[in-house]
């Protein structure tokens, strides 16, 4: 049985509570055995090393050198990291190393709550296949991202609430490899209740999947 830990905490904002326990659901519906943590301290955990996967969900909050250390080293090992929106891409801002180790940052959401569209590049990849471009009503991320990511999804600006990034696409889904490790991002899903949108659902549980070491 493939083994998984869910770390989650930090900004309440975000449901990471509830978001955990639905991502704990899900895993456990692929044939997973789920470990939930709320400290970072799970981090630094030398029997992380053996996991298939790891979820942070812990919008803010700070992380210390030696467990972000231990984490990139768990996934360039070969270990999967997997997350959304401010739980894992606004996680720990002061930490590079985690910064490179997730491929983005959050930086901006303007105009906050506001209708957007995600269209989909890949739409042939596995975690993609038989989805669509659809459209959506939340934070619009904008982001520092790395440009070695293979982006699945992008967003395009639109200008109306900051008129000097019209027109600039954004990647939204993106997956990438750290080491031996794969690493997969969507930065969709605010609130909990955002991850029960079909597609949202889709393209997480499957881009979950395909992080996981077998």
């Amino acid at each position: 049985m493939r083994k998984a830990m869910i770390v989650w905490g930090g900004w309440p904002g975000h449901d990471p509570d509830l978001c955990a326990s639905m991502i704990r659901g899900w895993l456990k519906a692929e044939g997973f055995e789920v470990r939930v943590e709320t400290t970072t301290a799970a981090f630094a955990d030398p029997a992380i090393h053996d996991l298939s996967l790891i979820i942070p969900i812990y919008t803010m909050s700070k992380i210390e050198k030696a467990e972000a250390l231990n984490l990139c080293a768990a996934v360039r090992g070969g270990v999967g990291l997997a997350g959304h929106h401010g739980g894992m891409c606004d996680a720990f801002r002061e930490s590079v190393d985690y910064q490179f180790l997730c491929g983005g940052q959050w930086v901006a959401h303007p105009g906050n709550i506001i209708d957007y569209k995600v269209d989909l590049t890949k739409p042939d990849d596995p975690i993609m296949k038989g989805l669509k471009s659809f459209e959506h009503r939340s934070e619009q991320y904008y982001m520092h991202v790395d440009p070695a990511n293979e982006v699945l999804a992008t967003t395009t600006f639109s200008g109306e609430h900051a008129p000097w990034i019209e027109g600039v696409v954004m990647p939204v889904v993106w997956k990438k490899r750290y080491g031996a490790g794969r690493v997969f991002y969507s930065s969709l899903g605010h609130r909990a209740y955002e991850l029960d949108v079909p597609e949202i659902r889709t393209l997480m549980t499957r881009g979950m999947l395909w992080a996981a070491r077998e």
